[in-house]
């Protein structure tokens, strides 16, 4: 077998289907973060590599791999959460610190941070 991802494709669902999503998502929130010089562009970039990071979260935290039987496996979807609740947060921050900015200066260029300096 060459490529270990077409293996993949004729199985059913499970929990390297979701792996490869999560890594997909969070690939893309990395090199969106790297080439926007947008500061909307780079908060979607870390939206995205929040999301991927929750996907494998909640596919860590599957019955597949659970080994207790005693426990619920709630610890992928309880830290997703936490993720979830972190990323709202950031989010509110970086509009309001953005829309400042952009009051400021008339753009929201992350090169034109600099000024910002203390």
């Amino acid at each position: 077998m060459l490529f270990p991802l077409a293996n993949l494709l004729t199985q059913p669902l499970s929990v390297g289907h979701y792996m490869v999503v999560g890594a997909v998502l969070f690939v893309c929130g990395v090199i969106c973060m790297a080439t926007k010089r947008n500061a909307l562009g780079v908060l979607m970039g870390i939206e995205l590599v929040l999301n991927g990071a929750n996907i494998n979260l909640v596919a860590m935290g599957s019955p597949y791999l659970r080994s207790a039987e005693h426990t619920l496996g709630l610890d992928g979807q309880l830290m997703a959460m936490f993720v979830i609740v972190l990323a709202a947060a950031e989010a509110a921050i970086a509009l309001a610190i953005a829309l400042n900015f952009y009051n400021n200066y008339g753009s929201i260029d992350v090169d034109r941070a600099n000024n910002l300096k203390g």
